[in-house]
């Protein structure tokens, strides 16, 4: 795979620490809480580091979500001429037709919906398990549990052949490093739209019921056939349903297991669970800077005038440890109301998965540590390969034992 250098200047910023964000944003947060810097993909933006304005930046309309404006953060080498080669996907809309492409899918995503298939992740999750009891130890937390629970879930609601796993899983990583070369890059995001375009066309021929199937029933409803966006949609959800929720099971593992005293409380009184997903999600917040926008018109953050076609990224690890709304933000607290956490994003675009991502949580934590409660890490936290290089923060590799 070839490689590019990251310019430690820019941003976003490569953690230093595992357990909390870059120092340097708590005092941009302090000192110049909306700021021009430099980014990792080229040129510069505006980075939003407090709370408050992360959550005027992401619900004002004047800030574009399309990633082919010129003014458009760039996260990663070659993000632009990624964007201007295709039509954008729903993340990449804005105002109506983004509403009319998310009015689309969101039916499949409500919390009634995900509540169903809890006994099929259940299942999911158990069976893993079994094959993590039957193996040599130590085992691979990553490859053994926290990709294969989401990747098999969001196979089989979208309809994508789980056997594949291994060759969308690393087009997906591929694309998620920023030390990848645009031309790398580039080339996993074409063989996966392929790869969809196949499963696409196929499912056009002879319509499945999964949620690729159903869309395409409805467009053939309303005479609406876009065979391009369910492409799109697709790609969108299958990159993004995986990565994430296998991020945030194993980073959530970690620290339960590096918090023996939070762990035993959710162990002896499972309706803990739940808080301890949202403040989990808060204090990682594994995504933390794609919520980037294009001002469209003028704008004015937080004292900052940012002209028309400037570039903006709200940093929500910055956001989500902003002192003024959590308390004791750098502590990881099962017990405190996370509920404000931005993780999902916030506004029009807030994550369409989050059910889904929170019952996943949910019965992972639940099931791991009931069956395995000597569960342990193999290797010094120190030695952990963790994911300082990618646009989604995480683990590559996480060995345990019981």
């Amino acid at each position: 795979m070839s490689e590019q250098a990251v310019d430690p200047a820019a941003y976003p910023k490569v953690r230093t620490c595992p357990f909390a964000p870059e120092p340097e944003y708590a005092e941009l947060r302090a000192k110049a809480p909306v700021t021009k810097v430099p980014m990792a993909g080229g040129g510069t933006a505006w980075l939003v580091t407090r709370h408050e304005h992360f959550r005027q930046v992401l619900g004002d309309p004047r800030m574009s979500s399309d990633l082919r404006h010129p003014g458009y953060p760039q996260l990663s080498p070659g993000q632009r001429a990624i964007a201007d080669t295709m039509a954008p996907s729903m993340i990449g809309l804005d105002g109506p037709e983004h509403a009319a492409a998310r009015r689309a899918v969101l039916g499949e995503f409500t919390v009634r919906r995900i509540e169903a298939i809890r006994p099929r992740i259940q299942q999911i999750v158990d069976d893993c398990i079994d094959e993590m009891l039957a193996a040599p130890r130590p085992v691979d937390l990553v490859r053994a549990l926290s990709l294969p629970v989401p990747s098999l879930v969001i196979c089989e609601l979208l309809g994508v052949p789980y056997a594949d796993h291994d060759f969308f899983q690393e087009r997906s990583s591929r694309i998620l490093r920023r030390t990848t070369s645009a031309e790398s890059r580039g080339a996993a995001v074409e063989e996966i739209q392929a790869y969809l375009d196949g499963l696409v066309t196929a499912k056009e021929h002879e319509p499945t019921d999964d949620l690729i199937g159903r869309q395409i029933r409805k467009q053939r409803e309303v005479g609406e056939a876009d065979h391009d966006a369910l492409v799109l949609m697709a790609f969108l959800l299958l990159v993004a349903g995986h990565d994430t929720s296998a991020s945030m099971i194993s980073l959530g593992v970690l620290a339960l297991l590096e918090n023996p005293d939070q762990l035993a409380e959710i162990v002896a009184d499972p309706a803990k669970t739940l808080p301890a997903v949202e403040e989990l999600l808060r204090y990682f917040t594994i995504i933390e800077a794609a919520t980037s926008r294009t001002a469209v018109e003028d704008v004015e953050i937080g004292g900052v005038l940012i002209r028309a076609g400037e570039g903006v990224v709200a940093l929500g690890s910055s956001a989500n440890h902003d002192p003024e709304v959590f308390d004791r933000p750098d502590e990881l607290d099962i017990n405190r109301n996370a509920r404000g956490h931005v993780a999902f994003g916030f506004g029009p675009h807030q994550c369409l998965g989050q059910n889904l991502a929170r019952l996943e949580l949910q019965i992972v934590f639940d099931t791991l540590f009931r069956r395995l409660p000597g569960l342990r890490l193999a290797v010094d936290v120190d030695d952990l390969p963790f994911k300082s290089d990618a646009n989604i923060y995480g683990i590559y590799e996480m060995p345990v034992t019981w």
